[in-house]
This record gives C-alpha cells, sequence and structure tokens, in this order.
C-alpha cells in the first residue's frame, strides 16, 4: 500500500528531493527513485510498500549472520522488494532489483503477533535493504517493542544521518554489509558511495547496548587483496576490536560468473583481520564459525551450520579465565 513517505522535501515543478538515503534522489512528478519503490505523487513522496512483505520466515538468528546476539536463538525474518543499491552480484536480485515481485499486506501489529505466536525473539528485518521500507519498519520496531521483542536489521547501511537516529532507539542489533574498502568498487559494482557506509558503522558502533556485526563477501579479484583486508580490519578496529566480522564466500550470481570464493583465500584474509579484531569468522564454508575466548583461547560457543552448542560461556564471561565476552542474551 501506499503511504506519504517521511523525510523528504518539495520543489519547484512538483519535484521532491528524498533525504531518506545518501542518494538523495531529486525525483519528477510520477518518478520513483532509485530504491524503486519511493514515487513522487503530485509534488509528494510516497513510499509504495508500506506493509509490503515479498518474505517471511522462522530463521535461526546465525543465518543473519549475528554470532554474538541471543545464540541459538530464532527469529521472525521479514522482507520486503526494492533496495538503494544496484549489486551487480546481488544474492537476493529477485526481490531486490524487482519491485513488481509479489508481495502480500502486513499490518505492524500482525507481523508482531505472529512473531508472537512463533516463539521469536523478535523480528529481522532483511533479505532485501530494509531501510528502503522506512516507513513500516519504523512503525513495526515501535510495535515489537511495546510487546517486548527485539529489532535486528541486515542492511547494507545505506542511510542518513538523521532518519537513522531516529530508528536506533528502537533497533537491538545490525548486521552491516561492508561490501568493500574502495570506493571505485562502491561506484562501478554496487552503484553506492563507501563513505556514508562508514559513517552509518560508526554511529552504530557508538550506542551503548545496540550489538554490532560487519560482513564482508569475499569476490575473487574484486576485494580478496591482503591490503584491503588491513584497511577493512583497521577501520574496526579503531571503533572496537571486539566487533564481530564475517567473511563470506561468494558464489556466481546475477551478473557476475567470477569463481566462487577458494576456502584458502578466506582463511588467509581471516588471519589478517584476526591479528587486530578478537572476533573472526567464515561464512557459506564449514570452516572457522567457532567462538573463542581472546584471552585464553577456550572454545565458547561451537557450531555446526546453524546449531551451535554453548561450552566454556556464560553469563558474559569466559568460564575458564573470567574474560568478559560482548554476547547478548
Amino acid at each position: 500500500m501506499e503511504k506519504e513517505a517521511m523525510y523528504f522535501e518539495k520543489g519547484e515543478s512538483n519535484k521532491v528531493k528524498c533525504h531518506l538515503c545518501p542518494h538523495n534522489c531529486s525525483i519528477a512528478p510520477g518518478k520513483v527513485g532509485i530504491c524503486g519503490v519511493r514515487k513522487n505523487k503530485e509534488g509528494t513522496l510516497y513510499t509504495t510498500i508500506y506493509g509490503e512483505v515479498s518474505s517471511i520466515a522462522m530463521d535461526p538468528i546465525e543465518k543473519k549472520p549475528l554470532y554474538h546476539f541471543y545464540p541459538g536463538s530464532a527469529i521472525l525474518s521479514i522482507g520486503t522488494v526494492g533496495c538503494s543499491f544496484r549489486c551487480k552480484f546481488c544474492q537476493n536480485y529477485n526481490i531486490s532489483q524487482a519491485p513488481g515481485y509479489p508481495t502480500d499486506c502486513y499490518s505492524p501489529d500482525e507481523i508482531v503477533n505472529r512473531a508472537l505466536k512463533s516463539s521469536s525473539i523478535g523480528i529481522a528485518y532483511t533479505y532485501s535493504e530494509p531501510f528502503v521500507w522506512y516507513e513500516y519498519v519504523l512503525d513495526t520496531c515501535k510495535a515489537a517493542k511495546n510487546a517486548g521483542m527485539k529489532n535486528v536489521f541486515v542492511t547494507n547501511g545505506y542511510l542518513n544521518r538523521e532518519p537513522l537516529l531516529e530508528l536506533l532507539p528502537y533497533a537491538d542489533a545490525f548486521n552491516i554489509d561492508l561490501k568493500s574498502f574502495n570506493e571505485e568498487f562502491y561506484r562501478k559494482v554496487v552503484g553506492g558511495k563507501l563513505k556514508p557506509v562508514l559513517k552509518t558503522i560508526e554511529e552504530i558502533s557508538k550506542q551503548g547496548g545496540t550489538r554490532l556485526e560487519v560482513t564482508t563477501l569475499i569476490i575473487p579479484g574484486y576485494n580478496d587483496s591482503d591490503e584491503e583486508m588491513e584497511k577493512i580490519t583497521d577501520f574496526l578496529a579503531s571503533l572496537d576490536k571486539d566487533i564481530p566480522y564475517h567473511l563470506s564466500a561468494y558464489y556466481p550470481m546475477h551478473y557476475f560468473t567470477a569463481p566462487p570464493t577458494p576456502v584458502k583465500t578466506l582463511v588467509r584474509l581471516k588471519k589478517i583481520a584476526s591479528k587486530k579484531l578478537n572476533y573472526v569468522y567464515l561464512g557459506n564454508v564449514r570452516e572457522d564459525g567457532d567462538t573463542y575466548c581472546p584471552a585464553c583461547g577456550s572454545l565458547l560457543i561451537e557450531r555446526y551450520g546453524y546449531k551451535i552448542k554453548i561450552l566454556n560461556y556464560k553469563d558474559g564471561v569466559c568460564k575458564k579465565c573470567g574474560e568478559s565476552v560482548p554476547i547478548s542474551g
């Protein structure tokens, strides 16, 4: 359904300027922004996807991936259509880059009630880019908070500061997709800019009680160099060396035909990242998904795919040496 959008200004000749994300699209009457789902109707900006759910499922929290937020729990996950990026390797391009994909309409209360009946810890906004769904997500977050539930975001991090700050009081955890540390990669392959994503990560890292994890999909020949990994690691470590960092294997998808990421590449990059970050994980492969104490090396949480076994961890500390471990739940 359509609903008047937030964060826009009216201009001359019935044009509008959207200020939700760093694209700051100038939109003529009858046209939509880069995301494909925010439309100018006679000089007023509308979201065309309020309540429109393209995907809904109960997922393990580890699938987001979030390894330090209520490990072993399940969360109701919802997605919509549209995206602020145009990644040429997108794994979910059928919904993120196809606004005409079929959807079902749910009110915020209907989603919250479904989560409550499903024994979910909350709601994850995922699958496509949740920030383009801003108005609906904000309303659903508020309803979830009122019901005592958690709100989780899996996002590209492309949001302007003012809407981010309005959303943060209702957010409990984020996994930000940091696609590269190269502006040219963002411009040519993703269709955006790197700096706003870094600013989003910085802003969230300041929020006490909001769990932040970061993921990079490693694509052979594009973002798999030692130098780039060192830059990403330096940036994250400058914020907090305890930020969990996920290195995921790429597989050919959408317009990209580069070969799948070799496991040895992920292992090599993990060694670099682990020099400055305490928690580095490999994704989409069956290796190195366990959590170890950074002080004594004890195995804290053992993972088999999305199944976990908690061993030497309890109430925020390593049971072997007493080291504080940043895990919520």
